[in-house]
């Protein structure tokens, strides 16, 4: 008796100790792409040396819509979301990690149209010099945004994309003078698609993200081992290396 309680004792440590975390991660390059040579991007660099500093295993599935991806997570189906923003919404059924770097929306415009837009300072801004500003058809991207997007629909100043290089091909053909996103993503994809590309001075959002875990398929004892990892890997410099080589802080 005494042997198999003990067995059972350490078959539920063992269980308790597990940390296999499941991601559908979606194609976002630089973040995250998986081709040929496995998956790769700047997220995933981090994601994996946080993952393996805690000692855990990932497990990624296919690459799914973002709504779906979304249905499954509120399911307990996924375990792991990358790049997420701490809301209290979400805290309702997820837990957040420490920040593990920091998103930057950046607005960028043509060369040759530099001089005209360089002194750019709010949204409002944009709107009383009669540009035209391309925006993500989706997502949060700063108080400021928010309060001028009725003026800019009113004035007809606003369009939008569903994909970073849509964008791109529309400020290239002239649709816009300004698009707005992801500094890092924008770059990278004017550089694949050859448009050179410049940014204002004026940023209108950068905040940190975090790994968001579920609340229901896992534990406060993985998340504190992620933040470990976490803690120690910005102390030994690990992650800020890998962020530095992608060009992001």
């Amino acid at each position: 008796m005494r042997l198999l309680l003990a067995a059972l004792l350490f078959h539920s440590a063992g269980l308790a100790a597990a940390c296999n975390l499941r991601i559908a991660p979606e194609e976002w390059p630089p973040y995250f792409h998986n081709d040929k040579s496995g998956p790769g991007g700047v997220d995933y660099e981090l994601l994996r040396a946080i993952v393996d500093q805690a000692g855990c295993t990932l497990q990624i599935e296919k690459e799914m819509p973002p709504a779906r991806r979304n249905v499954l997570f509120l399911q307990g189906k996924l375990d792991l979301q990358m790049a997420a923003s701490a809301t209290d919404e979400r805290r309702g059924f997820a837990r957040f990690s420490l920040p593990y770097r920091q998103e930057t929306v950046g607005l960028f415009t043509v060369p040759e149209k530099l001089d005209k837009l360089r002194t750019v300072g709010s949204f409002q801004d944009i709107a009383a010099r009669r540009a035209s500003l391309l925006a993500p058809r989706l997502g949060y991207y700063g108080d400021d945004y928010e309060r001028a997007l009725p003026l800019l629909n009113a004035e007809g100043r606003r369009s939008t994309f569903g994909t970073f290089e849509q964008g791109i091909k529309m400020l290239d053909a002239g649709r816009g003078d300004i698009i707005m996103g992801d500094a890092l993503a924008l770059r990278h994809t004017a550089r694949l698609h050859n448009v050179k590309i410049v940014a204002l001075a004026y940023v209108p959002f950068r905040a940190p993200v975090h790994l968001m875990l579920n609340a229901a398929s896992t534990t406060q004892a993985q998340l504190a081992r992620i933040n470990q990892a976490i803690t120690q890997l910005e102390q030994n410099g690990a992650l800020p290396a890998i962020r530095a080589r992608h060009g992001i802080n």
